[in-house]
């Protein structure tokens, strides 16, 4: 199934296979997933195409200085027939949503989206609306337009299972791009639906009986303890970055086909997991010291258990 999406998938994104199985790990364990890149790099075209091939309900968002919470939760309406409230949704109550350029918006309104990311739920006033399943935002921003944009808070960033960028693609695969827009004759690409909303479920429940070797256990808490105690970071990951770990590197073990996860699964998937949630002192922010980098020393450090 999983080799099925990824190759309707890759019809639209051409040379990103391996952005593509991250893509995949993420949703298989139940993740938001954060693009950070430069504009025109397919980011929007590849979360509604997974959405197209998934099945799923997409809603988009673009966030704006001027977007207010209840825009994307939605609102209490007075119906004058009933004499009563009415709750009408807003596009946050789909099974994708797709947060474009989040970082635009005010932090008021980027907190409207810590419950449904955390708790896949929404309170508005007293009453509580669970959000269909499954559920999961894509979100997307620029590193280089600073002007206008509201840095996401650490509890927000925390919520993303993980970071990524899609990069730019090589000659060989811009070439094959335009070759394939010349012979389709128009811009939109077809995509076939390969599954539904429930097999998505029922995929993301199998990745519960993968099987974590209590060594491998280990090894992901001392990778995450080391990040705060590195002498470089300022704030390491939460307990939510090891369940991170956890999550993701069985979800990488189940793409690959297997029913346990390897220190392999785990090591490629560390920097995504856990390097936004990282707070590097002031100091080595501007040497330019990446908090990647931090991450691959500590697996570089951290002894591989044989499992």
């Amino acid at each position: 199934m999983c080799q099925a999406i990824s190759a309707e998938v890759q019809k639209v994104i051409i040379g990103k296979s391996h952005v593509i199985d991250n893509v995949l790990i993420d949703i298989l364990s139940d993740g938001n997933l954060l693009f950070e890149d430069y504009p025109g790099l397919a980011k929007t075209l590849m979360t509604n195409t997974f959405a197209d091939a998934l099945g799923c309900d997409f809603k988009r968002v673009q966030f704006t200085p001027d977007l207010l919470p209840a825009d994307i939760t939605g609102t209490n309406i007075y119906d004058a027939k009933k004499g009563e409230f009415t709750f009408k949704p807003g596009p946050l109550f789909c099974n994708l949503l797709l947060a474009d350029e989040i970082n635009r918006a005010p932090p008021k309104t980027q907190a409207a989206l810590l419950e449904a990311m955390q708790e896949k739920q929404v309170t508005i006033g007293t009453v509580t609306h669970k959000l269909p399943a499954p559920f999961l935002v894509m979100a997307t921003q620029n590193p280089v337009e600073q002007e206008g944009t509201y840095p996401l808070p650490e509890a927000q960033l925390d919520r993303f299972m993980f970071k990524m960028s899609v990069g730019y693609p090589d000659r060989a695969d811009e070439d094959e791009i335009l070759a394939r827009r010349i012979a389709r004759r128009k811009d939109a690409v077809d995509v076939e639906v390969i599954t539904d909303p429930q097999r998505v479920i029922a995929m993301q429940q199998a990745c519960e009986d993968v099987y974590v070797d209590p060594a491998l256990r280990m090894y992901m808490v001392e990778v995450v303890t080391r990040t705060r105690e590195d002498p470089r970071v300022l704030v390491g990951a939460s307990p939510r970055g090891s369940q991170a770990l956890l999550k993701t590197g069985r979800a990488a073990a189940a793409l690959r086909g297997r029913d346990f996860v390897t220190p392999d699964d785990i090591k490629g998937i560390a920097a995504l997991a856990l390097a936004h949630r990282l707070i590097l002192k002031p100091e080595h922010q501007i040497k330019g010291l990446e908090a990647e980098e931090v991450i691959q020393t500590i697996l570089r450090e951290v002894p591989v258990p044989t499992v």
